[in-house]
């Protein structure tokens, strides 16, 4: 049976939502292939995240369990997890694209001896020489383009996903599913460098991951004076505001407001893309939002292609008159 497994990050006993991307992803991907998806856990006292996981569709679940184990060590998970999957020879491994994952995916790869494809916005199984290929899709050089890369001769075929580009799957309450305990033997080589705490970021902002409304801005606010216009449209819905790589660069937002490849993805009931070309690097970063709407002068900017609405004209026109209408309807 083709086997595809995914890598399930967990963070104080809770399973990341990125895993959960993975996982839905993975199960889409068997469905062609005909094969089953397995996870493999990794943590302290986890066998309730793995319960959930076979919740969330996983076939079968692979934990190892162990105190040293409770925060990510490089040396030890990659060389845990590159021995599972020696051993059960999947086609296809999933990875969350986070920090850790972008840690942890090529040393896993390196050890296998295999191919890496890094930031997938998508992923389709095609027939390519008589032989069911995992097709990798990632932005291309220059911002402009998509680009497909195969694995045609190594196995596995090893991905790392961004998080918020791919849909979580829905959980049912009671599925059952296989869970299997590894207890693998662990060295001192596998702690030369040790991870001894985790330390939140203490921001004084809110986030984009749960926003309902995102105003994002480009460079072409340049000539608006920079990023004043985003900031009030936003207040004005009740929203939060964003911006691209090149905003980004001129110090107009924070690195925790970028959207992009290079950034957040996003998936808001309402993104509005204002003074941004739309390269494709920043629009995989919001293309799952429910509505799009675009700002901008030039009505042959790429934008246009994936805005349900847009609207060419001055920025410096056109959202200060937005921005009042919207204060006129809101209530005294």
């Amino acid at each position: 049976m083709t086997e595809l497994v995914i890598w399930a990050e967990q963070r104080d006993h809770r399973l990341l939502d990125v895993a959960l991307e993975v996982l839905q992803k993975a199960q889409d991907l068997s469905r062609v292939l005909q094969g089953r998806v397995s996870a493999i856990l990794i943590g302290e006292n986890c066998v309730q995240l793995a319960e959930e996981l076979v919740e969330y569709g996983a076939t079968r679940v692979f934990v190892v369990e162990n105190s040293k184990l409770r925060l990510y060590q490089s040396e030890a998970y990659a060389r845990i997890i590159a021995q599972i999957l020696k051993d059960i020879a999947p086609e296809i491994v999933l990875i969350g694209g986070t920090t850790i994952g972008m840690d942890l995916a090529p040393a896993v790869a390196a050890r296998l001896r295999t191919g890496l494809t890094a930031h997938c916005v998508d992923l389709f199984i095609e027939k390519i020489g008589g032989r069911d290929q995992l097709v990798q899709v990632v932005p291309g050089w220059g911002g402009n383009m998509m680009i497909q890369i195969i694995c045609p001769e190594h196995r596995p075929q090893m991905v790392t996903i961004r998080p918020g580009v791919m849909e979580k799957g829905k959980r049912e309450i009671g599925k059952k599913g296989e869970v299997v305990f590894l207890k693998p033997e662990l060295s001192e080589e596998d702690f030369q460098v040790n991870t001894i705490e985790y330390v939140r970021e203490q921001r004084g902002e809110n986030s984009l991951d749960d926003a309902e409304i995102i105003v994002s801005g480009g460079f072409g606010l340049y000539s608006a004076g920079g990023f004043r216009l985003v900031e009030e449209l936003a207040v004005a819905l009740g929203g939060e505001f964003a911006g691209t790589r090149p905003a980004f660069d001129e110090g107009w937002i924070p690195e925790s407001r970028m959207i992009g490849q290079s950034g957040k993805a996003v998936k808001p009931r309402l993104f509005i893309s204002i003074g941004a070309s739309g390269a494709v690097h920043y629009t995989t970063g919001f293309q799952k939002s429910r509505v799009i709407v675009a700002i901008d002068k030039n009505p042959k900017a790429p934008i246009f292609n994936i805005a349900d609405l847009g609207i060419v004209g001055d920025v410096k026109k056109i959202v200060p008159v937005i921005i009042e209408e919207l204060k006129k309807d809101r209530p005294l």
